[in-house]
């Protein structure tokens, strides 16, 4: 007898094959059989014509902080995701020496957009070394199954302290982050992830670690994956990180190499397809390198007291650096900064997460005088416009006119939806960047698998559910060597997501505060799923996760070569 049937369904096999009609038995944790007459089981549920597909694979959470205390990766489990990959960009918590773990979560609050009180209430410090932090991690249980990447910036704090935001390593430092990343490969990690951005800076705007890696520490770092013969390379690349140059580390290491964030930017919307090219080229030349795509826009709530995409331009250094806010007014109100300021954002060719072109997606969300409330929803860019004003000069006099903490909501790439068409499409893009778990108080993009299969299917039409669901379940898993993920078949863990199709999506915004101290975080609540089960446990039903279902979850550690 089985476990559990769900029959009546329209069955998606992940695996990019027509919809059927039929139904799945899991016995096990395992699919059992797919098809009709599936006979007895001890539970069994009528799907009533809905779609069941594979769970989602999300490949890119920083969930690594929030699961000591969260075992649910909420809101992910309610989204119909059954496995998370945390650790991405190189922001980790492990390994850490417990002088260092202040410093770790302070620099997590502003690079990763989380609040310090709740991470200093939250996290549990049952660990210092990785493998030690896989071992505790599987000891309390998790709701999903999680696979976790070596984060570069916790390796080189681990390994050079103080000095990890402050100077290339020596040889000998090399050599042991070598060592470590064999440890960790070995103990069960996924693989080794890293960024280079220039975004990507830590507490008063210090470089996150992993930014002061010169060349021979990333070849030799992951020389250590093709050394132990499995393990992805994930890397968030900046403008120094060229795709001949990711090329080379795929060479020397016959390791895949996993691109983010490959966003069309609206400063130089032909640049991501420049690179898919020579992504295709590199693939021809035999190197596996993937591009990670979102399907969303790329946007956020911010205030100009924490402007986190302003921070991709150099000339914004001074403002980082203002020791008090009085000193920061003094820097927003100045000529000379203003002028350094637009001129990086018009020059060509600079990738920024910010640029002219943003205004007209930068809207006044909320403010905090009653006499600017008529400009809620206006954009800056029309604001502007009216004005015959620089929108920089508008934007910054707003925040100085006691609006440092007004809301604005920003869209920056992504925009162009017949442009994004193409990303999603290529045969070499995984489609990802949810950033679950991370700038909790500005984005929440973790229901990208539901806003795949609603807008783009479903609204839009450039992609058959059945490709859509592949793009997000056995093709992910697959790059990520994730065995018997992602696809309905016997013998595959029964990871299961049930939905209606007809009306799958992901919810309006909305802030709750159900973090640690009370701290606030968006949420974007699931339409249209109907049940979530993780190695054949259920997780979640129409109304939501479900609290008493254990925690069905596995901290992978198995990978194929």
């Amino acid at each position: 007898m089985h476990d559990l049937v769900i029959d009546n369904a329209v069955v998606l096999d992940g695996l990019g094959g027509p919809a059927r009609a039929g139904g799945v038995a899991v016995a096990g944790g395992r699919i059992a059989a797919v098809g009709h007459d599936l006979g007895a089981a001890r539970q069994r549920v009528d799907a009533r014509g809905l779609a069941l597909a594979p769970g989602i694979v999300d490949i890119h959470t920083h969930y690594d902080a929030q699961l000591t205390w969260d075992p649910f990766a909420t809101p992910s489990t309610a989204l119909g995701v059954t496995t998370v990959v945390i650790g991405n960009c190189g922001f980790t918590i492990a390994p850490c020496r417990p002088a260092d773990r202040d410093l770790t979560l302070r620099n997590l609050t502003h690079v990763e957009g989380m609040a310090l009180e709740a991470l200093r209430a939250g996290v549990r410090w049952d660990f210092e070394s990785y493998p030690q932090y896989l071992d505790a991690m599987e000891h309390r249980g998790v709701v999903p199954n999680v696979a976790s990447f070596l984060g570069h910036s916790s390796l080189r704090t681990y390994v050079l302290g103080a000095e990890a935001t402050r100077r290339a390593a020596t040889p000998a430092e090399v050599a042991e982050m070598r060592r470590l990343v064999l440890e960790a490969v070995r103990a069960g990690a996924v693989g080794f992830a890293t960024s280079t951005l220039e975004q990507h800076n830590g507490e008063n705007g210090i470089p996150m670690p992993s930014r002061l890696a010169d060349e021979a520490e990333l070849l030799a770092l992951t020389g250590a994956l093709g050394e132990a013969g499995r393990g992805v390379f994930m890397l968030t690349k900046g403008m120094t990180s060229s795709i001949p140059w990711l090329e080379k580390v795929a060479a020397a290491s016959g390791r895949p190499v996993m691109i983010a964030a490959m966003f069309v930017d609206p400063g130089d919307p032909a640049r991501v397809f420049r690179e898919l090219g020579e992504i295709e080229a590199a693939r021809g030349r035999g190197r596996e390198l993937w591009a990670q795509v979102g399907c969303f826009p790329l946007g956020m709530e911010f205030t100009l007291r924490h402007p986190y995409p302003l921070e991709a331009f150099l000339a914004w250094r001074p403002a980082i650096e203002a020791a008090d806010e009085a000193a920061y007014r003094r820097v927003l109100a100045d000529a000379s900064f203003r002028k350094r300021l637009k001129d990086e954002a018009a020059t060509p060719g600079v990738p920024n997460r910010f640029s002219y072109k943003t205004f007209a997606h930068l809207a006044i969300a909320d403010v905090r005088r009653a006499e600017h409330r008529a400009l809620v929803g206006r954009t800056i860019g029309a604001l502007a416009s009216e004005s015959g004003r620089d929108p920089f000069d508008v934007f910054l006099d707003f925040g100085l006119d006691g609006e440092l903490d007004a809301m604005f909501d920003c869209k920056l790439f992504n925009t162009d939806e017949d442009e994004v068409r193409r990303l999603l499409r290529h045969p070499h893009a995984a489609v990802a960047l949810s950033d679950a778990g991370a700038h909790l108080s500005f984005l929440c993009d973790a229901g990208f698998g539901l806003h795949l299969f609603g807008h783009w299917v479903r609204e839009r039409g450039d992609l058959t559910l059945p490709e859509a669901v592949k793009r997000v379940t056995s093709d992910v898993a697959a790059a990520y060597r994730v065995p018997e993920r992602g696809r309905l078949q016997p013998g595959a863990w029964a990871d299961l997501l049930l939905f209606d199709a007809a009306t799958v999506g992901r919810g309006p915004k909305r802030r709750v505060n159900d973090l640690p101290t009370g701290a606030t975080r968006l949420d974007t609540p699931a339409v249209g799923v109907h049940g979530v089960w993780v190695n054949g446990v259920r997780t979640a039903d129409e109304r939501g996760v479900l609290a008493d279902c254990g925690r069905p979850g596995r901290v992978l550690r198995e990978f194929t070569a």
